[in-house]
């Protein structure tokens, strides 16, 4: 039976370091602020909100939520980002998504000045994180690593397999772990819901991380003997025995996965708290002009 990884706890300690942080801040007259975005009243995206804003409330991060009405245009929206890229009292700034039909994701994100980007979702983010020197590490994949880091899994000269590709997730959670680092150094293979015989690269790998958005993507008979499963997805599945009719479930099927892996994360209590925590980590970096992290490039 795998050792059970819990992301709340985990996710607990690194808020009580940024609250230490944030207390040092404040001595020095630095009040760190989150700024969030919301448009419409999505249910999903009004709960991911409350969370964050609860989050920041626990640390000391001042947290302000400016909601939008559903039929707001791109040009109000994007002035909204402008006001608060002008505020120098807003060290982050995050768009909530999804927005509503009509309206332009990817340039509301680009909108976002690189200095406030704490989901480091603007290309020049991305860019400086591709090159080894990230202004601000992406949340979800940062709070993968830490898992890992934390949890006392070893990343340098493992095979890890990644299935999922996002923008978001995959892509720049590859670029992390191949980095010339204590964090990285490991050999990575970005595979998804299309690859060809995907248990033949499971199979094989030391550390699986799931985040193709799809519940059942791995099971049990996928993995080898010990190896180290990090699910990132969230699923709501149907199940009339819940009193919301529905419950969240991973990319993994737990149940199997869990008596062959060494170490596995749960949906929820794993990866989700940590992206959070991560986020608030990357308001507190945005308060005290980011610099690069001592990561290094090179083959």
């Amino acid at each position: 039976m795998a050792y059970i990884i819990d992301g709340k706890k985990l996710a607990a300690e690194i808020k009580q370091e940024v609250a230490q942080e944030v207390q040092g801040l404040m001595g020095k007259g630095i009040e760190p602020h989150l700024a969030v975005i919301i448009v419409g009243s999505d249910p999903a995206s009004q709960v991911y909100v409350r969370n964050k804003h609860k989050a920041c409330q626990e640390v000391g991060v001042r947290s302000s939520i400016i909601e939008l009405s559903e039929n707001t245009t791109q040009s109000v929206l994007l002035a909204r980002i402008e006001e608060l890229n002008t505020d120098k009292a807003v060290h982050g700034i995050l768009v909530q998504s999804p927005l509503p039909k009509g309206l332009d994701e990817q340039e509301a994100f680009q909108s976002i000045s690189p200095l406030k980007d704490v989901d480091c979702f603007h290309p020049e983010n991305v860019g400086l994180l591709t090159q080894g020197r990230p202004r601000f590490l992406p949340c979800t994949p940062a709070g993968v690593v830490e898992i890992l880091v934390r949890t006392g899994i070893e990343i340098p000269g493992k095979y890890i397999v990644i299935v999922g590709r996002s923008n978001i997730v995959g892509r720049p959670l590859a670029n992390m772990l191949t980095q010339k680092s204590d964090r990285g150094n490991a050999t990575v293979t970005i595979c998804h819901t299309r690859t060809r015989g995907l248990s033949y690269y499971t199979k094989q790998a030391d550390i699986v991380i799931a985040a193709a958005g799809s519940p059942g993507t791995i099971i049990g008979e996928m993995l080898n003997n010990n190896c180290v499963v990090v699910d990132v997805g969230v699923n709501r599945v149907e199940d009339p025995a819940a009193k919301s009719g529905f419950r969240l479930v991973g990319d993994v099927d737990f149940e199997s996965a869990e008596l062959v892996a060494s170490h596995i994360t749960p949906v929820p209590g794993g990866v989700g708290p940590m992206t959070i925590a991560m986020l608030l980590r990357n308001c507190v970096k945005a308060a005290t002009s980011p610099v690069s992290p001592p990561w290094q490039g090179g083959d």
